[in-house]
């Protein structure tokens, strides 16, 4: 049963929401925060070898550096060029309660951290000993926590590697959903939250800490609240909020109803972007929904944005490009899934440590219907074909195969491509797609060209330092300028829209990007968007929110 973690409230402003029999609304703005050991919690932090790396290498060094060095670790998030860093946001202060969240963490999770040390035994192990000859007598010297979990390996280089059978591990001790909970809080500002991937959350007002799996079946009876009102004493209960709670708590819901939803009821397709890479296309039938990271409504902003509550009331298929914080954002994912009936991702590498499947992921996040493509694979619908592209680059030359470009075909009439960060190095590779897909109505491009070095992502997960050299030349990073363009020349597309590029102000927690004019990002972007006018085709770099409409296509088909 979940259970609530104590939060100090002043009594005196407690009171009883009236007439509690009433069917109330969740606000617009209450976000739910996914944790793993109250650290904001991502794709890498589900799967239980990665988790166990990210647990030892990254969550416990960023907590024993602050510990011992609190002073360092508040300069350093005052310093622009330190945002994103591992480093731990909370002025200096809170040192005890850091300390006994890794007290505990430690205690709880022995399980997790044995996996670790396994993992890296092993990695040793096959290091110093697979020389070429059978990899048969080794197996007997795998670590005891992976026997049974591995296969060790040969490439025809003879490089020596292991994988997991990944599925073993989610049935086994490792995959530890006590480690999981959920924060409930009223999103007052784009600014209100920091970056997040680097501090777990303590206990604070204004925040609800609530114990309980993510696949738990309450977090939709939740989020549906925020469009359809239901008891808020059965909600109550369920999760067991306490007395002292019952204040924040109420402060959660309204007897207001949310602005009506609109459908898009007209012949043709609408497609509506919702900021960074996460995009809306309808048709009068049928609902796509590219890498949601849906902003909160609400409050007063300064930047209009579409939110939840421009969504339709089902969303027939999420697509998800690739396996990163920003494309596979639980927050939201977690928040829609009770609209979601299919869900689309690409392919893993089997069982390679960088590389967790997003499959299995999904499954055990309790969303019901998952569908893998490899590459060239189709989902054919009513009317619509959904093709996954090869797509290289941002994912700093490792082996990791759980990406995708998106192709869509609706009606055989409009064909868009989605291409979030995908970085144009081979363009022979798009030639032959190119052969294949034929021409594009609409082209969707990343052009995040900096990103970050290898290590701020993957990090965790290396058996040994990288240079700092090698680090930086293996950049997580989309395609510049020429880059792109090899891509809108070859697909001749007559609408080019740069998004994923992390700028709108409510992505800051989650990306900590701040770019200026002289931005790398921005300058290649400027310089793609006005080639492309300077040939005649519509082009934009996106920010906040932006509606396409296409009506005279179907209108064209129907008739």
């Amino acid at each position: 049963m979940p259970c609530l973690y104590n939060l100090k409230i002043d009594d005196q402003h407690t009171t009883k929401m009236e007439n509690q029999s009433k069917k109330y609304y969740l606000k617009p703005n209450v976000a739910l925060e996914a944790l793993f050991d109250r650290w904001y919690a991502w794709s890498h932090l589900v799967s239980p070898a990665t988790a166990a790396m990210n647990l030892k290498e990254r969550h416990l060094k960023i907590m024993q550096s602050y510990i011992k060095n609190p002073k360092i670790h508040a300069a350093a998030v005052l310093k622009p060029e330190m945002m994103g860093g591992p480093f731990i946001n909370y002025q200096g202060g809170r040192v005890d309660e850091i300390k006994a969240l890794t007290d505990k963490i430690i205690a709880k999770r022995d399980n997790l951290l044995k996996l670790a040390d396994a993992i890296n035994a092993l990695n040793d192990l096959i290091q110093s000993q697979a020389k070429g000859f059978s990899l048969h007598t080794l197996y007997a010297q795998i670590p005891e926590e992976l026997k049974g979990y591995v296969e060790l390996y040969y490439d025809l280089n003879d490089q020596v590697n292991f994988r997991f059978f990944e599925a073993l591990l989610y049935k086994s001790k490792f995959y530890d959903e006590t480690a999981q909970s959920i924060a409930l809080q009223l999103v007052e500002s784009d600014k209100q939250r920091s970056f997040v991937l680097s501090t777990p959350r303590l206990d604070d007002d204004g925040i609800i800490h609530v114990d309980l799996p993510f696949k738990h079946k309450v977090i939709d009876d939740l989020f549906k609240m925020k469009r359809t009102p239901a008891s808020y004493d059965e909600i109550k209960n369920t999760l067991q909020i306490k007395p002292e709670q019952n204040q924040l708590f109420e402060e959660l819901f309204s007897l207001n109803a949310p602005k009506d939803y609109e459908p898009y009821t007209g012949p043709g397709i609408r497609t509506r972007y919702f900021g960074h890479a996460c995009v809306l296309v309808e048709t009068n039938k049928i609902s796509i929904l590219v890498d949601p990271v849906i902003s909160y409504d609400g409050y007063e902003n300064e930047v209009s944005r579409f939110t939840s509550a421009d969504l339709p009331d089902t969303i027939d298929y999420v697509l998800i490009t690739h396996n990163h914080q920003d494309h596979v954002l639980l927050e939201t994912l977690l928040q829609l899934r009770h609209k979601i009936k299919n869900v689309v991702v690409p392919s893993s590498g089997k069982g390679n440590l960088q590389d967790p499947s997003l499959r299995l992921m999904f499954h055990h996040l309790g969303f019901k219907n998952v569908i893998e493509l490899d590459d060239l694979e189709t989902v054919e619908l009513n009317n619509c074909t959904i093709t996954a592209l090869p797509f290289i680059g941002e994912h700093s030359d490792l082996d990791v195969r759980s990406k995708m470009c998106v192709h869509v075909n609706l009606h055989n009439q409009y064909k868009i491509i989605f291409a979030a960060d995908s970085k144009n190095i081979a363009p022979e590779l798009y030639e032959k797609v190119q052969a294949i897909m034929g021409t594009i109505d609409v082209l969707f491009l990343g052009m995040e060209c900096d990103g970050a070095p290898l290590t701020w992502l993957y990090g965790p997960l290396l058996p040994k330092k990288m240079d700092r050299d090698k680090d930086q030349s293996r950049r997580l990073a989309g395609s510049d300028c020429s880059e792109g363009m090899k891509i809108v020349d070859l697909f001749k597309a007559k609408d080019v829209f740069v998004y994923a590029m992390g700028m709108e102000p409510w992505l800051e927690f989650i990306s900590s990007i701040k770019y200026t004019d002289e931005s790398k990002p921005i300058v290649e972007s400027n310089r793609l968007v006005e080639a492309c006018r300077a040939i005649g085709i519509n082009a934009e770099r996106l920010y906040g929110e932006k509606t396409i409409e296409y009506e005279e296509i179907l209108e064209a088909v129907n008739g």
